[in-house]
């Protein structure tokens, strides 16, 4: 191990998805915070984009995914720092297609990213979390998951069974001092449009979609989801478990 002795206090985060948007706005927060954090994500470039200036920040490539690598990734974090207290499930992608030109490869994709990898790498970081002594599970699922999403039934569908896992979770490893919990957000700054391969004409389509069902009226900045997720996993929350708060400018019940 090649840990800092005088850091041995501090809680140590690991963030998935963390090269760009809500994963590199919650990165930098926790690390503002004082913690020490690892940033996962399968681009080197970007995450080293999220570490520079924050010398609280790991860079560990990799994909979430693959084949053993939630092991490899956490006997990585363990091996740098010889605890894990918080997992942040962020890592998601989004293959937005109607019904009737849904293609089973991207089906595949997304279960594997979105819904797969969480409970592969929660599963790998249960130990340490229970080791801790106060572990956090907080998932990354997403406001649409709670009402209607036409042409992206997929991703959304994905994000509500991620609501399900949170809850079911919460209860299965309270008796464990794990605590699991989740944060919904609605429409976001974030380049996830881009990562699907949206041409500008369709992003601002969706785009007007989200604000037309957005009561607020506006898209939210990462760092206000990233504010959530530090709430929920902060030590002042010990006794939430299980919910899924949604940060949405209101649209979940509107």
């Amino acid at each position: 191990m090649d840990m800092d002795q005088n850091d041995t206090g501090r809680r140590v985060v690991l963030v998935t998805g963390a090269g760009t948007g809500i994963g590199r706005a919650t990165a930098r927060a926790f690390a503002a915070a004082g913690d020490r954090v690892v940033v996962v994500g399968r681009r080197k470039a970007p995450l080293e984009e999220t570490a520079e200036g924050h010398p609280g920040i790991r860079v560990l490539a990799g994909d979430v995914g693959g084949s053993g690598e939630p092991e490899r990734i956490v006997g990585e974090v363990l091996g740098a720092h010889g605890r894990l207290d918080v997992l942040v499930n962020n890592a998601g992608i989004v293959r937005g297609a109607a019904l009737g030109r849904v293609v089973a490869g991207d089906v595949a994709e997304q279960l594997a990213v979105n819904l797969v990898a969480p409970v592969l790498l929660t599963q790998a970081a249960l130990p340490a979390l229970e080791a801790s002594g106060s572990g956090v599970v907080v998932n990354v699922s997403t406001a649409v998951g709670q009402r209607a999403w036409p042409g992206a039934s997929v991703y959304a569908a994905t994000k509500a069974a991620l609501d399900t896992l949170t809850r079911s979770w919460a209860v299965e490893l309270a008796p464990r001092g794990v605590r699991v919990v989740a944060v919904a957000p609605g429409a976001v700054d974030t380049p996830i449009g881009e990562h699907q391969g949206l041409s500008p004409e369709q992003a601002a389509r969706v785009r007007a979609w989200q604000l037309a069902h957005t009561p607020l009226g506006r898209i939210a900045r990462p760092e206000e989801i990233a504010w959530a997720v530090c709430r929920l996993a902060d030590p002042g929350a010990s006794f939430v478990t299980g919910v899924v708060l949604p940060v949405d400018g209101g649209a979940s019940v509107a």
